[in-house]
């Protein structure tokens, strides 16, 4: 599990836990992991790691590869930005990419191989409802999540070619209560307090949602009704939406 050290990343290795799974622990701040597996019922191997980096990356796709009985991978380590792509640092731009994109990538294609050759095993892919939009200011963000989406989907019509059990899902979250809005620099004030959902909640409709074999999940009536709305929509119209809040360099 990626992204495991705090947000849906703690909340899913606890949830996981908690159902008997063993984990395997990755995030950038090895100290918060170390923590967070001494506090868990079950056996959690911690891996500090950045995935943007190759010597972070590589370490994780081996601990994949040699973890002979892995059930599920959880791509949940991402971030977002805000501003003008033109305007904004490119480096950023660019570990977004390869965080959103590249490891995920890397990490589905080290997991997928052993678990359609075992029949057994799954990915959960964390995306968001900002996949089916497109914001100003997001122009990063949201397309690297749209591709999550659309590659997710791809991968279960092969599996389903390959009449595979193997099983994926997309999680499509709203605004829910992590540090990544606050590390963005989002103001929750200028957002409704109906419109954030609860860490637990989210990563309780993903879980039961890929026990059922549902392929995209969107926690939360409001955003199921956002995404069935928005998603059917011409680029025309979409391009007039715009996200609730006003961001501090807008």
């Amino acid at each position: 599990m990626t992204g495991a050290s705090s947000g849906l990343g703690e909340t899913f290795a606890r949830k996981l836990a908690a159902r008997g799974y063993d984990l395997i622990l990755v995030a950038r701040r090895g100290e918060r992991l170390a923590k967070l597996a001494e506090e868990l019922p079950v056996r959690a191997e911690v891996l500090a790691a950045d995935l943007v980096r190759e010597e972070g990356l590589a370490a994780v796709e081996e601990a994949i590869r040699r973890c002979a009985r892995l059930e599920l991978l959880v791509n949940n380590a991402g971030f977002g930005t805000l501003g003008h792509f033109w305007e904004a640092d490119i480096a950023g731009q660019r570990d977004m990419h390869l965080l959103h994109v590249v490891a995920t990538v890397r990490l589905t294609h080290a997991a997928l191989g052993p678990m359609v050759r075992r029949a057994r095993g799954g990915v959960i892919n964390v995306s968001s409802v900002a996949a089916f939009s497109i914001n100003p200011g997001n122009a990063g963000y949201c397309s690297t999540k749209a591709w999550m989406n659309s590659f997710t989907e791809g991968l279960d019509v092969e599996l389903r070619h390959a009449k595979s059990p193997v099983r994926v899902q997309a999680l499509c979250p709203g605004f829910t209560y992590t540090e990544f809005h606050d590390t963005l620099g989002v103001d929750r004030k200028g957002i409704p307090d109906w419109l954030w959902l609860k860490a637990e909640d989210v990563v309780e409709a993903s879980l039961r949602g890929f026990e059922e074999g549902r392929l995209m999940v969107v926690p939360g009536l409001v955003y199921k009704l956002v995404a069935a709305l928005v998603r059917p929509l011409p680029y025309g119209i979409r391009r007039h939406l715009r996200r609730p809040f006003r961001d501090k360099r807008a």
